[in-house]
């Protein structure tokens, strides 16, 4: 990858390493944590991520779910990534940028009763940034929901800056 290639792709892309050469994980702008990086080839990324980011993207989605349950609109919309970048890809409907997230929040607050999680993973992929999916259903529905979510740690907390809800029939 060029220089220009890099500064295309961006902050997060990587160069490949040379041949025999082992790729270093970059430092994040704070400093605090390696961000991951894939190895020539394929490999899997092996940064170190704190425990606590983990836990800490948890306890936001946790937050999110309690509000989805509870049409807590409010809470909802406050934890999307208030910005047009912002997308949402619903069952059946899309939405571009926090207003649109909104107002289709508005008009769909909540989600029938019943809703339970399973199978739901969060990975950390820096200080700052980590991805959240689970499989979702609802008493006596035949479909299997499949739920995944990019969560960004801003000044202002983590948001999600990305989503995307479907369902299958099982």
């Amino acid at each position: 990858m060029t220089h220009a290639e890099l500064s295309v792709a961006g902050a997060g892309a990587h160069a490949p390493a040379t041949e025999g050469e082992r790729p270093t994980p970059t430092i994040d702008p704070e400093g605090e944590r390696p961000t991951p990086t894939i190895d020539p080839e394929g490999e899997r990324a092996t940064p170190t991520i704190d425990a606590d980011v983990t836990a800490e993207v948890t306890a936001v989605f946790e937050r999110y779910e309690r509000a989805l349950r509870e049409a807590d609109v409010e809470t909802l919309t406050a934890l999307f990534w208030d910005d047009p970048r912002c997308v949402r890809y619903g069952v059946a409907d899309r939405q571009y940028g926090a207003r649109e997230i909104e107002a289709w929040r508005r008009a769909n607050p909540g989600v029938p009763p019943g809703r339970t999680l399973r199978g739901t993973v969060v990975v950390a992929t820096s200080a700052s940034s980590a991805v959240v999916s689970t499989l979702f259903g609802y008493p006596d529905s035949p479909d299997e929901g499949r739920q995944t979510q990019t969560w960004v740690r801003f000044p202002g907390g983590w948001r999600i800056v990305a989503a995307h809800v479907s369902e299958v029939r099982r």
